[in-house]
């Protein structure tokens, strides 16, 4: 199956010939594999290359491009390009803090693209076929399919297992508007084939592809207009995180069309046309392009899965039990296919938990995974275990500490002052539950925070962390001394106090 990425130059040239090679020769294959892997995103990836280093035979298939969603059309191009636009935005504001740029800061949109398919094809060596196969792997390039209970056949070729793993993943969700796909869209999975910048760009969905990529956009120079059902953006984060970043997002000149339910688009004299019903009236927006943010479904069609009797369905994709294994106990999955947290570092820690649990006969849980988030506007929300709705929900009383960003020495000197770190803990005792930063780096800050809960470090002990200075993730440490002055009740001062006297 021949595969191209667009624009065809020699850096999608190199990423193709690394990740899905033309002229690839599959292996023939041994009587039976220890395991069969399909799909080689960031789980199959990791499953594949650690089963084969504990010595199984493994053989990885893959119908598209090896690396998946985070290298090609996700992590990877996204951060490249929203790097690119952060740098634009500092030249822009770079007078708040002294410095004068000549002239407006102008964006080569080429080139900032053609930095993004540099830096994709240079990380492809990492996600290659040919890095795979000294690895030991097995890598077949075309459509897998289940076709008896130890069978998994590949363009003919039949590939018997002894235990197999779905990790085929998720795509852009195509929501049903009469007259979209007429008039033509992007996805996450298409937008970074562009070579050049739309002038109007309309965004459908504000969930974290849809408001990370509106703000790149609208940074590098394009009018944006954001469409999106909620009555705020990023609905699953924390609402005072989202609100800091709603309110750079309307001082950067992003229009927020929110309650929105686009009814229909069609195409006009002036480009596309959107037409949505919002709670004060209807809003016609007319773009150049139109982007869809509207979630992800997983890729459970065409597996065969029926012969082998796994269990899915097209919204949650495949049924696991908390050790990853499907109704078929010989087959496991792990990543975007099965799981509701859909990050790369989940399914990356989520294929560790299926290798022990298919090799090993091991009892390694989904469930004790202490997974953090981060999504990347500007400022960024990071985000681990539970926020105060969902203790609240579970019936756990917490108690809840704020660090503001405009009380850390750094952030100040930064001028990065909006945003905060926020803790909850289980109330009464400083055993972290749940918690939201929302800073510059936000993402660079959390780990100490999920490492917290790992390990099971109250953040008390966070106080007693001596942390460089300044730097904003001394906030954390802050927090931390605010959980202690709570301890210095009345009672403890007065008997403080008695024993000071009596120690003169």
């Amino acid at each position: 199956m021949t595969v191209e990425v667009l624009p065809k130059d020699s850096h999608n040239l190199e990423l193709v010939a690394n990740v899905h090679p033309p002229d690839w020769r599959p292996p023939t294959p041994p009587p039976r594999y220890n395991l069969v892997v399909i799909g080689a995103g960031t789980a199959g990836l990791v499953t594949a290359a650690g089963a084969a280093g504990l010595g199984a035979r493994v053989a990885l298939i893959e119908r598209h491009l090896l690396g998946g969603d985070c290298l090609n059309v996700g992590c990877v191009p996204s951060k490249c390009v929203i790097r690119s636009s952060r740098m634009a935005a500092e030249l822009r504001g770079a007078s708040a803090l002294g410095v004068r740029v000549p002239g407006a800061a102008e964006v080569d949109f080429g080139a900032v693209m053609e930095r993004m398919r540099t830096v994709r094809a240079r990380l492809s060596h990492h996600d290659s076929a040919l890095r795979f196969r000294g690895l030991g792997v097995d890598v077949f390039l075309g459509e897998g399919r289940f076709v008896d209970r130890d069978t998994v056949v590949v363009d003919g070729t039949p590939l018997r297992f002894k235990k197999a793993v779905i990790a085929t993943g998720a795509r852009a969700h195509h929501p049903d508007i009469p007259g979209l796909s007429e008039s033509g869209f992007l996805t996450n999975e298409s937008v970074f084939e562009l070579v050049d910048r739309p002038r109007h760009l309309a965004v459908i969905g504000g969930g974290p592809i849809g408001c990370e990529l509106a703000q790149a956009f609208r940074r590098l120079g394009s009018d944006v207009t954001l469409l999106h059902t909620g009555r705020h953006i990023l609905n699953r984060e924390d609402a005072d995180a989202a609100e800091i970043v709603q309110r750079a997002f309307v001082d950067e000149g992003i229009r927020l069309v929110l309650g929105a339910r686009v009814a229909r688009v069609e195409r006009g004299a002036g480009g596309k046309v959107l037409h949505a019903e919002t709670p004060g009236g209807p809003v016609n927006v007319t773009v150049d392009e139109i982007l869809v943010g509207a979630g992800r479904v997983p890729n459970v069609e065409g597996l065969g899965l029926e012969a082998v009797r796994v269990g899915y369905d097209d919204r949650h994709g495949v049924k696991v039990n908390d050790y990853l294994q499907t109704t078929n106990p010989r087959i496991y999955a792990a990543g975007d296919v099965c799981m509701a947290a859909k990050f790369t570092h989940a399914a990356d820690f989520a294929a560790r938990t299926v290798i022990q649990n298919a090799l090993f006969l091991g009892r390694k849980r989904l469930s004790a995974l202490t997974i953090p988030w981060c999504t990347y506007t500007d400022p960024e929300i990071a985000h681990v275990g539970l926020s105060g709705g969902q203790a609240e929900e579970r019936g756990l009383s917490v108690d809840t500490l704020v660090r503001p960003l405009s009380e850390v020495d750094r952030a100040v000197v930064d001028n990065e002052e909006q945003g905060f770190v926020k803790v909850h803990l289980r109330k009464g005792t400083d055993k972290i539950v749940g918690a939201t930063i929302v800073a510059r780096h936000a993402g660079e800050m959390i780990g100490e925070l999920t490492l917290a809960i790992s390990a099971s470090i109250g953040v008390g002990r966070l106080a007693s962390v001596i942390h460089p200075y300044p730097t904003q993730a001394e906030g954390i440490r802050q927090v931390g001394d605010m959980y202690n002055r709570t301890r210095l009740t009345p009672t403890v001062k007065r008997l403080f106090a008695a024993w000071l006297r009596w120690t003169r």
